[in-house]
């Protein structure tokens, strides 16, 4: 089902619900469709033949990922309510090398992304709350429907062109550093 005029998309599937091109447990169901159904005063089965494009993107911070020979620093949006999350990459065609978008789901749980109508193949880092990288899905498919989980609890999801966690030698275990990102020490 897709929310008029919110670009929210919200899909039961098997255990999960689907909002945009993100996934929660479906435990969190009820919350969700609520909020996917009270955007729109009306649900239709069909998508939208003309999507709404995504406005340029504008930098709203910077981030590092330190692995264990250097630290890489990017240039990234952050998508923290759940009208930027159901967009996120969707519908763009080119972003920078040293970009990346940032998913903040305020809390740690187990996430599920698709590329609907997402054109860049990308790299998503599924990151903890204390900023360590608990999974990579790598060169994920342009367009697929495909789920791609998150391999467990986590807060944070960072997505940067296909291609840049292996050219950088990024791997699970290594931190990112934000200010949203706290240290359990």
């Amino acid at each position: 089902m897709r929310g008029c005029g919110s670009g929210l998309v919200a899909m039961e599937l098997g255990n999960v619900i689907a909002i945009g091109r993100t996934m929660v447990a479906k435990g969190l169901r009820a919350g969700l469709v609520g909020l996917a159904l009270s955007v729109g005063s009306a649900v239709v089965l069909a998508a939208d033949p003309h999507p709404a494009r995504a406005e340029a993107p504008v930098s709203t911070g910077r981030l590092e990922i330190r692995t264990a020979k250097a630290g890489h620093s990017f240039t990234l949006e952050l998508m923290d309510t759940d009208a930027k999350r159901a967009e996120g990459l969707m519908f763009r065609t080119q972003m920078a090398a040293d970009h990346g978008m940032l998913f903040d789901f305020k809390r740690e749980q187990p996430v599920w992304f698709w590329m609907k109508n997402t054109y860049l193949p990308l790299d998503m880092i599924f990151v903890k709350a204390d900023g360590t990288i608990l999974s990579i899905a790598e060169n994920t498919t342009p367009l697929s429907e495909a789920t791609v989980p998150s391999g467990g609890p986590v807060r944070f999801v960072f997505e940067v062109l296909a291609g840049t966690t292996r050219r950088l030698g990024i791997t699970p275990g290594d931190r990112v550093i934000h200010p949203l990102m706290r240290r359990a020490d």
